[in-house]
């Protein structure tokens, strides 16, 4: 028997009844000589510091740092995983060949993997390698199943993410919580999760130290057209105001009239990060709202694979592409203009050396029959910008305006669409209506002159804006560095901290341990947060730049041109130097309990006045503490 494991019994399901295993067994479908099975993502982890040491059991400073000569994995203690296993088990020991048809992913491979191992397979094993679930792709891919062997970097890096985050997640939280919390309170360090609410904690220092500073800009309407003076913002309000009195009564002379015209490229297709970004913004999903979205509408073939970091296709995309926007019935008046000739190929959309595992994502083509509201914004939002890729590029002329009162210069610009191109793709709301038309300039002739409003308008330097979850996970796409353009952008992607489909489960993680809260959009720390970041004095464990180069090296591994033991030997290293810095530390940076900090006796109960926590476990006892506010 050939034996299929998937991921998900869903998906287990789905290829069963394409390979003709139609009868179902006992946690398996069977027939036409396959066994399908599934996982329910994890079934197995790192073992517990316990389990390579009795000494680990407790949490103690002296045993600190903990590094086993060999990890292990053990499988996670839960009923219906253990039940779950012991079919896969059973049917690996008998199999003749395994199809690994986990998520076509690092931490896909990972799962299935260490199942493999756990389960004592000994035959030979293929790889089922598709970017979406459609009959078409799964019959596609297992026409075309791929040696195991090819995914092993991909193994190795997932395995060295796993024990990098093991190595620094366990020494680090029990160093700090033993050295500086008293005992009170867990405090929690990990290898992404730090540096990320370090950003948000650094970006609340600044604003709470910001000092706005005052400056003038000297303006003048006419003909209903804003010049702003070229000289910009006047730092000294005397200087200005000098300048006002000069070209007050006197006329404005248009002295230069130049149109340039230009083009713009549709929006680029959606990355996970870009795709999150965007839901943030127009519908104000959270990161992890967005990917439960989009896994649903991959798991029910509307969309490709959606843990993905690029936002090209790659050429062998191209040739279906006619198809998929045929199955665009909704769409139909937006695709029949393209599918009327033949479809360009953009090296802005197809680009096989922008694709590594997968392409962007786009839709399959697949009618979206039975979704939600949400659903359908999501598969809205991808299936447009698919469609757009296709339409010629958007005609401008941009119009730059100068003139003079005296010898006071001035300028207006503004843009006038020539041909809306890809633009007829989207639909536009009232507000970005408005600002088209503000954007828009009356015709000016060189050497015409008219009366003017001139005005000195007072203006204050304005302080960083706090995160959001759109722009948090930019910053963590970038190491933190912010950048408009989407080339830079690209560039920095590779240090980037976290990868696309682990980003939203740190900000969740971060809510969870109250060290971060949402105002409105905004993400705000909360004493909890900024303690933790402020009593963490080594850099490396903080630093979203460094974080970012440690991530490129686990990209280096998935591409053979680094070391999976060099990275872990270089964790452990770090691991030991940090703790015994810590260790010797005599400075005072304990972790003080604050009004709203999680009850440390259960977690759940939130800390008020009079030593007790309300909405714990033990309120009704009292919850008391021996601490004063």
């Amino acid at each position: 028997m050939i034996v299929c494991i998937a991921e998900k019994p869903s998906v287990a399901r789905d290829i069963a009844n394409i390979l003709g295993a139609h009868e179902p067994k006992g946690g398996y479908y069977e027939g036409n000589g396959y066994q399908v099975t599934w996982t329910f993502g994890h079934l197995c982890t790192l073992k517990e510091p316990h389990e390579y040491s009795l000494d680990w059991k407790y949490w103690n400073l002296n045993t600190l740092p903990m590094i086993p000569p060999r990890f292990g994995i053990k499988l996670i203690e839960q009923k219906s995983i253990e039940k779950q296993f012991n079919v896969i088990e059973h049917l690996m020991q008998r199999a003749e060949m395994i199809v690994n048809c986990g998520d076509a992913g690092q931490e896909g491979e990972l799962i299935q993997r260490w199942v493999m191992q756990k389960a004592g397979a000994t035959c030979p094993v293929k790889r089922l390698w598709i970017s979406s679930l459609t009959e078409e792709s799964i019959k596609e891919g297992f026409d075309n199943l791929k040696d195991e062997k090819e995914f092993q970097p991909l193994y190795e890096a997932g395995l060295a993410r796993a024990i990098g985050d093991w190595l620094l997640g366990m020494n680090a939280t029990r160093l700090y919580t033993l050295k500086y919390a008293n005992n009170k309170q867990v405090l929690s360090v990990g290898r992404v999760q730090t540096p990320t609410l370090a950003l948000i904690v650094n970006r609340q220092e600044e604003i709470d130290n910001f000092k706005p500073e005052s400056y003038w800009e000297l303006k003048t309407l006419y003909k209903e057209t804003i010049f702003n003076s070229v000289q910009g913002k006047y730092e000294n309000k005397e200087d200005a105001e000098v300048l006002l009195q000069k070209i007050q009564g006197n006329l404005f002379e248009v002295t230069s009239v130049q149109a340039k015209k230009g083009s713009e490229f549709p929006p680029r297709l959606f990355d996970l990060t870009s795709l999150q970004v965007e839901c943030n913004k127009k519908f104000g999903f959270s990161a992890d709202e967005t990917l439960k979205l989009i896994q649903g509408l991959y798991e029910r073939k509307l969309t490709t694979y959606p843990r993905v970091d690029t936002t090209f296709l790659s050429d062998d995309i191209y040739p279906k592409c006619p198809s998929i926007l045929k199955g665009l019935r909704d769409y139909a008046e937006l695709t029949a203009p393209v599918l009327a000739k033949k479809l360009p190929k953009s090296k802005k959309v197809f680009n096989n050396t922008k694709v590594t595992d997968h392409h962007a994502i786009i839709p399959t083509g697949v009618y979206p029959d039975r979704i939600t509201d949400n659903d359908r914004k999501v598969y809205d939002l991808i299936t447009r910008r698919f469609i757009a890729c296709f339409y010629p590029e958007c005609k401008i002329s941009t119009t730059t305006v100068e003139g003079k009162v005296e010898k006071v210069k001035f300028k207006a610009t503004g843009k006038q669409i020539l041909d809306k191109g890809w633009r007829v793709v989207f639909e536009k709301d009232e507000d970005e209506q408005k600002e088209d038309k503000s954007k828009m300039l009356p015709p000016f002739t060189k050497g015409e002159s008219g009366p003017h409003e001139p005005s000195l308008l007072e203006k204050w330097t304005t302080p960083p804006k706090l995160y959001t979850e759109a722009t948090l996970l930019r910053a963590m796409e970038t190491a933190g560095k912010f950048v408009e353009q989407e080339e830079l952008s690209d560039a920095l992607k590779e240090n980037g901290i976290g990868r696309p489909s682990t980003r939203a489960a740190i900000i969740e993680t971060l809510f969870k341990r109250n060290y971060i809260r949402k105002e409105r959009k905004n993400l705000v720390p909360t004493e909890t947060g900024k303690e933790l970041i402020r009593i963490i004095h080594e850099e490396l464990l903080k630093s979203a730049e460094l974080t970012g180069i440690w991530e490129k090296k686990l990209r280096e591994i998935e591409d053979q041109s680094y070391n999976a033991s060099t990275f872990i030997d270089e964790l452990k290293e770090m691991v030991s130097d940090i703790v015994s810095t810590v260790k010797n530390d005599i400075t005072d940076r304990r972790h003080p309990l604050k009004e709203g900090d999680p009850c440390p006796l259960c977690g759940r109960g939130v800390l008020i006045k009079g030593n007790k926590a309300f909405g714990c476990s033990q309120w009704k006892e009292g919850c008391e503490f021996r601490q004063t506010f």
